[in-house]
């Protein structure tokens, strides 16, 4: 299956929902990073929750979610844009084996921020106190938007690594039943096994779900994973630096070395790559 994302609205009722499936984009995420399987499905969860998550970008802009802690993962965070472009990545200190959600993360809070290309940043955060990063969402969606929602995350990194999920969520309600209607939808949601989102085409979950209950399907979008880092974004960076200060540490390390944390990649510059920063004068003392 590929990574895709599919949104829903029922016919009958004041309800939408959203299906993610993001398998290949959680391999790239964790390949490069020593992560234990109980940090790797952390990672793999926060992925599909930040790509049913974009729906709440109604513009171009970015959509991070991000989760700080005193527990062991001091901090986990995935990226993603309107095109569904995803990174993301962890810090750790400390064991980590067999620890559950909240051990993992400890007293906390969640931030999800809104970047639009044009306008003015959003960010919401709720304290993270509960036992599942599913339960934190929907907490989020109470407190921040008054919107109630049932969100299902899984993710298994093995040999064949698996991320998927489900998200139903009110719309704006008048009906009589509305809240009744959220019941039912919610109770089958919470139906679903893992096995039947890693395995079963989208199609088919929402069809064994909901065949009782008239669904309009949109058009599917791709989730890619994709590492804004560059060598050219590098050096951008190393602008902001005195030139004095890029030669002090040529000087010292012989090159100056930069680590992206979400893919891993390294980046290595010699006095000879950086000419451009440095100006006439140091070239020529060189």
């Amino acid at each position: 299956m590929t990574d895709q994302l599919q949104r829903f609205l029922f016919d009958d009722f004041e309800i939408r929902g959203e299906i993610a499936n993001a398998d290949n984009s959680f391999s790239e995420i964790i390949k490069n990073h020593n992560f234990s399987p109980e940090v790797a499905n952390l990672v793999g969860e926060l992925l599909i929750a930040t790509t049913l998550l974009t729906a709440m970008l109604k513009f171009e802009g970015k959509i991070a979610v991000q989760l700080q802690g005193d527990g062991p993962v001091k901090m986990a965070v995935i990226n993603a844009n309107q095109d569904l472009q995803v990174r993301g990545t962890a810090r750790v200190d400390g064991d980590t084996t067999g620890l559950s959600f909240s051990e993992l993360v400890g007293k906390g809070h969640m931030m999800i921020t809104i970047t639009p290309d044009e306008g003015e940043r959003y960010q919401g955060i709720v304290d993270i106190n509960h036992d599942s990063l599913s339960a934190c969402l929907e907490n989020y969606f109470e407190q921040s938007e008054q919107l109630p929602t049932r969100v299902i995350l899984h993710a298994k990194h093995g040999e064949k690594s698996c991320a998927a999920g489900l998200l139903i969520q009110t719309l704006p309600a008048t009906s009589d039943t509305h809240e009744e209607d959220f019941q039912h939808v919610s109770a089958l949601a919470q139906t679903v096994k893992a096995e039947e989102l890693y395995e079963l085409t989208q199609e088919d979950l929402l069809f064994r779900l909901y065949h009782q209950d008239a669904l309009r399907l949109f058009e599917k979008q791709s989730i890619t994973f994709k590492c804004s880092c560059s060598k050219e974004r590098c050096l951008s960076s190393l602008a902001s630096i005195a030139p004095e200060e890029i030669m002090d540490i040529i000087n010292e390390s012989g090159a100056i070395e930069m680590h992206c944390e979400y893919c891993a990649s390294d980046y290595r510059f010699e006095v000879n790559d950086l000419q451009i920063l440095l100006g006439d004068d140091h070239n020529q003392q060189h």
